[in-house]
Order: structure tokens, then C-alpha cells, then sequence
């Protein structure tokens, strides 16, 4: 079995009164990058599928800079580390190339917004990424399609209400 090291971030931002969380689309069609137990792959008929930013740690990148670069890459903005949620552990099939199982954990990290606007994007991103956009916190457990992603999203909620200072 092949093992994949990931690294995404939670990133969060203050507006209208509420928490928003910044997450992304994948493209209509294009296949999961990594579907947690359960769950379907994407079908072209499928609804939109949102996620994290997130993806593999770059040889000699540390899991935080990846965090930082993948967010950056995936949603136009710039966050500041506040602090590592949790690591998602699954293991899924690759439904392209080999086939291989691959055994994959992605830490996540909490990210507060600093800078950019969502969506603005390189174009060649839009492979990975259809858009980029902000999803209320408190639904977000609810959007996100994948259980890890869901699991970090409680988490960030939980550190929020618990640091009002923020």
C-alpha cells in the first residue's frame, strides 16, 4: 500500500457578525482526490462536491508551509497560523493511473485570514479547483463532503466559541 502526507488549512474569517471558513469546488466531473470509506466518487451528474484546501507536502517543506502554499494555491488568499486542528487518517483506492490503495493522512491546521481575495486563482489551477469561496462555519460540517474535512471544520467551530478573543 502507497503512503500519501498531506497537509491543509482551516482557514478562517470574521465578517457580518459570523465565522466564515474559505473551502473549494472540484470540477464538475473531475475524479476525488481522496474519498473517505462511504463515499462516492464524483460523477459528472454529481452536486458540487466542496472541500478543504489541501494537498501533498512538498519533499524538504515542512506540513505547516504546505498548509500555507496549498491554501494560497487553491483559494487566492493568505492566512496566519493559529493552531494544528488534527490529522485525517483513510485509506482509499486511486481511481486514475495505477489503481494503487493508498493510505493517506492530511493534517490540518487553523488558519486565520490575512490577506487576498477568494477565488483569484492561476488558471491553470482550475484542473484541481473549480472555485474557491467562503461557507459560513457553522454549516460547514454540513457541506463539506468528505468526514475528516467535516471532523476539522467541528473542530475549528469549537476552538472559536471557545476563544471569544479571537
Amino acid at each position: 500500500m502507497v503512503r500519501e502526507i498531506s497537509s491543509g488549512g482551516v482557514v478562517i474569517r470574521h465578517r457580518d457578525g459570523s465565522w466564515w471558513i474559505a473551502a473549494i469546488e472540484l470540477p464538475s466531473g473531475a475524479p476525488a482526490a481522496a474519498p473517505s470509506p462511504g463515499q462516492r466518487a464524483v460523477s459528472p451528474k454529481a452536486k458540487a462536491v466542496l472541500c478543504l484546501p489541501k494537498g501533498l507536502i512538498d519533499p524538504g517543506e515542512k506540513p505547516l508551509e504546505a498548509a500555507l502554499r496549498e491554501v494560497r494555491e487553491e483559494t487566492g488568499i493568505t492566512a496566519r497560523p493559529i493552531i494544528k486542528l488534527g490529522d485525517s487518517k483513510y485509506t482509499y483506492v486511486r481511481s486514475w493511473g495505477d489503481g494503487e490503495r493508498v493510505f493517506k493522512i492530511v493534517s490540518f491546521y487553523l488558519l486565520r485570514y490575512e490577506s487576498g481575495r477568494i477565488d483569484n486563482i492561476a488558471d491553470a489551477m482550475r484542473v484541481e479547483v473549480a472555485r474557491a469561496l467562503w461557507v459560513r462555519l457553522e454549516d460547514a460540517p454540513k457541506l463539506l463532503a468528505y468526514r475528516g474535512e467535516k471532523e476539522m471544520a467541528r473542530k475549528a467551530l469549537e476552538y472559536v466559541k471557545s476563544h471569544p478573543d479571537l
